[in-house]
């Protein structure tokens, strides 16, 4: 929602939209490029205008980056991916090519042309999105959270490409970022959000953060310079498991998998995504698994939740005498609970109070998990939204939405891809306190993760990736 927001940016200004999860940074950014009539459902007043016109009016001059870089895919292949904006421009094709090949590069997504965009993982998908953008050389470049899934030393690889690409064409950059740090020193101006979508501060960097600093933290702001917040320790009735274990939990032994992909003329390519992994989870205990992007993080998480059956080895789990990627969906919502990297892909209802109680009601434990479902809301900050669309929310809303859903039934382990991209800095306390109170309260519980905040602060173990392989 965004309320009485009057905004002006200058031609070539380069600006770091901020605020807390859910006050309307994205929508913003949709409005910016022209997209609230047609992606959007509510009520709209107002006008935007680039350059004195409407955004659509000259197709090509705003580019957008999504949150969700799924929702930016068009194409099977990497390459025609990101040739399709310049196609529709008319681009003369021995343009176009050169152009693609430069727009990977910058954003060192180092994969022939015609690998498939199915292949890649949410990391390279978001790298993927941003290629898609800078392609266009547009003169006005919007990018939703570009680097919240990658790690450190490629994020920072992006910002140094989307930083030159605006320099050497004097584009106009809106770029929204929770950990908005690293970015500082890289713009012009900070516009902070605030409750409603309204205006709290717009100015200078060092001016905005010297000014409000503690005002800006207290709303969820990660300001540079304030100390980190502590996870929120969440009671235990609310993340305990529904049957309480003990031991492994799940137990992964001489794991290999082997991706298979399809290739135009009828070629085939395979990609090794992991290569001999042993892993258990343990009740009473968080994994942390780490790596680059596409080094197979979400791959094993996969593996261990029974969501992805190995090309080789065992995965067993404290359930039916069998291998766990074979157990009957029910039996295996009811042991374990899975929040995947986009979170919407695990949607199901129309509401979210219903999506809380969904793996409930499919396992047979809906009254008892009624007496948690609202609280567990309330405590990730969601409970305002109880009978929202969770396809209406934000994506850092919709990420808390699933973190519940998979709690309220009391898993024995709960998997998690990524669950504090998109946080502010109250939200990130409250994902990874749930996470870590689950623990406490005796499930297994992994996190596939870049960040090393959260792992440092709640991690008992930690499995790094490269390439599939552990280091």
């Amino acid at each position: 929602m965004l309320r009485d927001l009057d905004l002006t940016i200058e031609p070539g200004e380069r600006v770091l939209l901020a605020g807390a999860s859910g006050a309307g940074k994205s929508t913003l950014l949709r409005g910016l490029a022209g997209l609230l009539l047609t992606a959007d459902v509510g009520e709209l007043s107002g006008r935007v205008t680039v350059d004195g016109e409407e955004p659509h009016e000259h197709p090509g001059r705003v580019a957008l980056l999504l949150q969700d870089p799924t929702a930016s895919l068009v194409a099977e292949r990497i390459g025609r991916d990101v040739a399709f904006g310049l196609e529709n421009l008319s681009t003369p094709r021995e343009q176009i090519w050169p152009q693609v090949e430069e727009a990977l590069a910058a954003v060192d997504l180092a994969y022939p042309l015609d690998h498939p965009t199915h292949a890649l993982s949410g990391g390279e998908m978001q790298r993927l999105a941003l290629a898609g953008a800078l392609v266009m050389q547009p003169g006005v470049l919007l990018l939703d959270e570009p680097t919240s899934m990658l790690d450190p030393e490629l994020a920072a690889d992006v910002r140094a490409a989307v930083v030159d690409v605006v320099r050497r064409r004097g584009s106009t950059l809106v770029v929204v970022e929770h950990r908005i740090g690293p970015w500082v020193d890289l713009v012009d101006r900070v516009v902070v959000l605030g409750d409603g979508g309204r205006l709290v501060a717009d100015g200078e960097p060092s001016r905005v953060l010297a000014e409000n600093a503690r005002s800006l933290a207290a709303q969820g702001i990660w300001v540079p310079g304030e100390p980190d917040p502590d996870p929120v320790d969440l009671d235990s009735d609310l993340v305990a498991p529904h049957t309480p274990a003990s031991g492994p939990v799940v137990e992964a032994t001489g794991i290999v998998v082997r991706h298979t992909s399809r290739l135009g003329g009828g070629g085939r390519r395979t990609t090794l995504a992991l290569d001999g992994i042993d892993q258990r989870l343990d009740a009473g205990r968080l994994l942390a698994v780490t790596g680059r992007s596409g080094a197979g993080k979400s791959t094993l998480v996969g593996v261990l939740a029974g969501l992805l059956k190995p090309t080789a080895g065992q995965v067993c789990g404290a359930g039916p005498d069998k291998p766990l990627w074979s157990w009957r969906s029910r039996v295996l919502a009811g042991h374990l609970a899975w929040v995947p990297q986009q979170p919407e892909h695990g949607v199901v209802t129309t509401t979210v109070r219903d999506e809380v109680l969904t793996a409930a009601r499919a396992v047979g434990r809906a009254q008892w998990a009624e007496r948690r479902a609202d609280r567990l809301l309330d405590a990730l900050g969601v409970g305002h939204l109880a009978a929202a669309n969770p396809y209406q929310v934000s994506g850092g809303e919709q990420r808390r939405v699933m973190i519940a859903a998979a709690l309220a039934h009391g898993p024995a382990a709960l998997l998690l891809d990524e669950p504090t991209v998109g946080q502010d800095r109250l939200t990130w306390a409250a994902v990874t306190g749930a996470a870590a109170s689950a623990r406490d309260a005796g499930a297994a519980v992994a996190v596939a993760t870049h960040d090393l905040l959260a792992v440092s602060r709640v991690a008992d173990d930690r499995t790094r990736l490269s390439r599939g392989r552990r280091t």
